[in-house]
């Protein structure tokens, strides 16, 4: 473990934890994560960002698509990741996840589609699952092709990714892959995880489970495959998946779980469990030399589905 990931997990635990278990306004959370994307987050050079509008049947829903070196080394034109942004359903958007995707886009030299999905309280369950379907269909409508397409995600988008897997199985064809930073996909919280590691964990309060129900869920019942994927039995079999994730955090076992879930029904999984890291560390690229290597190992899964299609770089 090197100094510097010593030094953010005691900042962590010191400071950030202990202000999420003090949480009872979103607002707040939101501020406090837009200002350390903009102050502390790192983006390789060259990176470009636009704005865009993706169609749904819930009105326009805005997205951030993201390349790096878009006029010397171009994207490749008909492949695409489409990632789901973290933060507990309530905070987090494209822009504070904007300098990590950039960061995967020069690795992989794929372009990279991230959607704005409603988030609660103001837009409760299932609200962002239906968006983030929305996109997925949007960018096959616009001539991706479901093989061409690779889905990722953290912590709630992790889980969004596996919530949208389930409502599209025997609907609409799989995406070439999927991977997930540390996915919840069980919201009923019943991992043993989230007690085993309640004081390990440096970031994550496991006692504040509440702000997904009472948020998030709203009322709306955590049985749902839609809110719950790990209770999703598929129908077909699914797409490779690759999971990162870190012994000590309380989300550990919901990673296990999910690759259970998966390899149960035929598909083919890749787990990259490090010892003793925080929660989604990859967002810290730049920052932390076990976060680059981290999003290496992601990157290398994703090149993998293509072959000679893509490349991988540090």
């Amino acid at each position: 473990m090197s100094l510097r990931l010593t030094l953010t997990k005691l900042f962590m635990r010191l400071f950030v934890k202990t202000r999420l278990r003090r949480l009872t306004d979103p607002a707040p959370a939101r501020h406090e994560l837009e200002r350390a994307a903009n102050r502390l987050f790192r983006a390789p050079p060259f990176a470009w960002y636009r704005e865009a509008t993706l169609a749904g049947g819930h009105g326009a829903q805005r997205a951030l698509w993201i390349e790096t070196r878009p006029a010397t080394r171009p994207a490749l034109a008909n492949k695409i990741i489409l990632y789901f942004h973290g933060g507990g359903f309530i905070a987090g958007s494209p822009e504070t996840h904007r300098k990590l995707l950039a960061r995967l886009a020069w690795m992989t030299g794929l372009r990279i589609c991230a959607p704005d999905y409603r988030k609660a309280p103001e837009d409760p369950f299932p609200a962002a699952v239906e968006d983030c379907v929305a996109a997925y269909k949007h960018l096959i409508q616009k001539g991706y092709r479901p093989e061409n397409i690779i889905l990722g995600g953290d912590s709630a988008g992790g889980g969004l990714v596996f919530s949208l897997l389930a409502e599209i199985d025997g609907v609409l064809p799989f995406p070439r892959a999927v991977f997930a930073f540390s996915p919840i996909v069980d919201l009923r919280f019943t991992s043993p995880s989230f007690d085993e590691n309640a004081k390990n964990d440096p970031l994550l309060p496991s006692d504040r489970r509440d702000l997904v129900t009472d948020h998030y869920l709203a009322g709306a019942s955590a049985q749902n495959v839609r809110a719950s994927p790990v209770l999703h039995r598929y129908k077909s079999t699914p797409p490779p998946a690759f999971f990162q994730f870190s012994t000590t955090e309380i989300l550990r076992d919901e990673s296990l779980r999910m690759a259970e879930v998966l390899r149960a029904a035929g598909g083919q999984v890749t787990l990259d469990e490090w010892p003793d890291a925080p929660h989604v560390w990859v967002i810290l690229d730049g920052l932390l030399p076990e976060a680059r290597q981290a999003l290496r190992q992601a990157a290398e899964f994703i090149t993998r589905q293509f072959h000679d299609e893509t490349r991988a770089e540090s």
